[in-house]
């Protein structure tokens, strides 16, 4: 192989992928105890936090009203289309690092590096805020006393910080961190426990709400606003009074307003993806990770309609507030039931709680032991926990508690779990389209050796020949590909994915930043907006055209390209939606990163290490290349491992 220059070495480096060929399941040292009924409880809790009780409030009262049903039924479209994209890696890569590592796999180190990065900040921030938010929801309880002495003897006064350190934020992070410290098995009891108290709570909820119900809340005159209207503002006349709760009715937003509540609900089932950071501690996990995924979503989809369905029967969406519960059902005359709803509060927060922080030191230690962040951080205890990871996300996640106003950071947990969403459909989309997906080689045997050898020299020999054949790129090739995948055609749908990237960010800015003109029949906008479609639709169509790789895992996603490209559409133009104060911040984010990975993580990279063993220059090391069988006759011994997806389970308990 010739030498190459510093430039083109140094761009290998950055895309070079992992390989995980040889990797059987059991080569972790982590404890693999969780069963699936764990991780449905793990899924369920993060994902049905807090917002079931307060989110459902304020989507109804400002932006959908009863339609809030719908609301929530769109949004978990939209998030079961990235649920598939996670079940699918789950059942092939189920390793821990979540988006991280399927990002490594498929598209390369920086990349990865970007996605993990993003998700610790994401999950720093989550955590730390949901921990305030538990702390106050407390201070409620008690008559905001907690929140008077801090404010009295610890007062801070200084922009961006909060207006008090949050003492007992800090003390229930380290709980947890301790907890987690100990043991992933014991987590987990204390999260189903959580879970099934905030499960039973909901379930009251929704029974109570057809029960005390009132269907006439959903047929609310617009006449009925206009006056309540004129009377909330003190008009002396009711004409040209225009009603502030909309024109009332099951929409009395419109469409677009109970699309802009789903917008905001579609927030309501982040966390699920905490659920793909359990590979390595899961019985039979190209199973449960779909399974537990996919039905964790349903699970919560049910509560989130019953409860938004319920609220909105019992109680006229505009008298809503941000405590929409204790207020209902002060409204049907059932005051002693908010202290059961307080109950299922403290329950949720607790298991959002639990549900930002498992996944971090994940996160830390998968990307410790791949050398892009700093050794200590794989250490695990002699209870096979990620000790280290997990006690330094703790100490991160009570300082920010502690000190920082997380109301204005709260955005940026959305970048880097809707990237995360955007990078794995895209992954699959990739992925899908490679012209081989090794697999699990069987035990072996001199006969199956050399046949293997035999097979391998004529499907490279077929490989040749199908590289001579297509060797230049033709529009013919595009449109009528050959009925297999090749080298070409998956080369064709990485560079038909990036187009499809930029022509949804293209369309996500124009509808966002130009959506007057576009009101307005502008004919300049009108065009662009053609284009842009015209070219989206035609991108997916031609990556369709294209041969899909017929190896087979546990799950796979359905209705590939059209499912993941919405989801990276979905996705792409939530994003969008942020403010350029939280991109700002997120900028600040990324430079301290790309500081810590071109300063340690490049020099210090497993697979650069890896690829340098094997070649002196920094060639890119390819995740999706099957073994050479040829080699598996020199080494017997490997014939066993499992190539780069792992398609067979094998379990092992602590």
């Amino acid at each position: 192989m010739l030498p190459c220059g510093p430039a083109l070495s140094f761009v290998r480096c950055l895309v070079r992928k992992k390989n995980v060929s040889g990797e059987s399941l059991e080569d972790s040292k982590l404890c693999r105890c969780l069963s699936t009924m764990d991780l449905l409880a793990l899924g369920v809790g993060s994902t049905l936090g807090a917002g079931v009780y307060v989110l459902t409030g304020e989507v109804a009262k400002s932006e959908s009203g009863p339609s809030i049903v719908v609301s929530f039924l769109i949004a978990a479209l939209a998030s079961v289309m990235a649920g598939l994209c996670y079940a699918e890696f789950g059942a092939r890569v189920p390793k821990t690092g979540s988006a991280y590592l399927y990002t490594y796999v498929t598209v390369g180190e920086l990349w990865a590096f970007i996605t993990g990065w993003n998700l610790i900040l994401a999950y720093v921030i989550g955590t730390s805020s949901v921990a305030r938010a538990w702390s106050s929801t407390f201070d409620e309880l008690l008559g905001k006393q907690i929140s008077q002495i801090f404010r009295t003897y610890f007062k801070i006064n200084y922009s961006g910080l909060a207006e008090y350190p949050d003492f007992f934020a800090v003390f229930l992070i380290l709980l947890l961190a301790g907890l987690l410290s100990f043991g992933v098995k014991e987590s987990a009891w204390v999260n189903k426990i959580f879970t099934a108290i905030n499960i039973l709570v909901l379930l009251f909820v929704m029974i109570s709400g057809f029960v005390k119900g009132d269907a006439d809340n959903w047929k609310i005159s617009e006449e009925y606003l206009i006056n309540l209207t004129a009377i909330t503002k003190n008009c002396s006349s009711y004409e040209n009074v225009t009603s502030i709760y909309g024109s009332g009715g099951f929409m009395p937003y419109g469409f677009r307003g109970t699309l802009a509540g789903a917008a905001t609900c579609f927030y309501a089932f982040v966390g699920f993806d905490c659920i793909a950071t359990t590979g390595e501690e899961v019985k039979n996990p190209q199973k449960a990770i779909p399974f537990g995924i996919v039905v964790s979503l349903l699970v919560c989809f049910m509560a989130y309609f019953g409860v938004s369905a319920a609220l909105t029967l019992m109680m006229p969406y505009y008298l809503l507030d941000e405590n929409p519960l204790p207020a209902a059902f002060e409204y049907v005359g059932w005051g002693p039931a908010k202290y059961v709803v307080a109950a299922g509060s403290l329950c949720a927060l607790s298991t959002s709680l639990l549900g930002s922080m498992f996944p971090l030191p994940r996160i830390l230690f998968a990307m410790a032991r791949d050398g892009l962040l700093f050794s200590f951080l794989a250490k695990v205890s002699k209870r096979q926990a990620p000790v280290y990871a997990t006690l330094t996300a703790g100490v991160i996640s009570a300082i920010m508690a502690f000190l920082f106003d997380l109301k204005a950071l709260v955005d940026m947990m959305s970048i880097g779990t809707l990237l995360a969403y955007s990078l794995v459909a895209t992954c699959v989309l990739i992925l899908r389209y490679q012209p081989s997906l090794s697999y699990e080689q069987p035990k072996y045997s001199p006969e199956k050796a050399a046949l293997a050898a035999s097979e391998g020299e004529s499907a490279v020999s077929e490989s040749q020949i199908n590289m001579i054949q297509e060797k230049h790129f033709s529009l013919q090739a595009l449109i009528n590909p050959s009925s297999l995948p090749t080298e070409q055609t998956a080369t064709t749908v990485s560079f038909l994915v990036g187009l499809l990237a930029c022509l949804v960010c293209g369309l996500s800015v124009l509808t966002t930043y130009m959506n007057h003109s576009i009101a307005n029949l502008e004919l300049w906008s009108i065009g662009l907006l053609a284009v842009f479609m015209t070219s989206f639709i035609v991108t997916i169509l031609l990556i369709q055209r294209q041969p899909q790789n017929q190896h087979k895992v546990a799950f796979m996603v359905p209705l590939v390209p059209f499912l993941p490209s919405l989801s990276i559409l979905v996705n792409i133009y939530l994003m969008v939606q942020l403010n350029g104060d939280t991109w700002i911040r997120f900028s600040f984010w990324m430079a301290l990163g790309f500081l810590i990975y071109f300063a340690y993580g490049i020099r210090h990279s497993l697979e650069g290490h890896r690829s340098n063993g094997d070649d002196e220059s920094c060639s890119e090391n390819s995740g999706l290349q099957e073994k050479n069988p040829v080699e598996e006759v020199d080494e017997p011994e490997n014939a066993n491992e499992s190539d780069q997806f792992l398609a067979h389970e094998r379990t092992s308990e602590c």
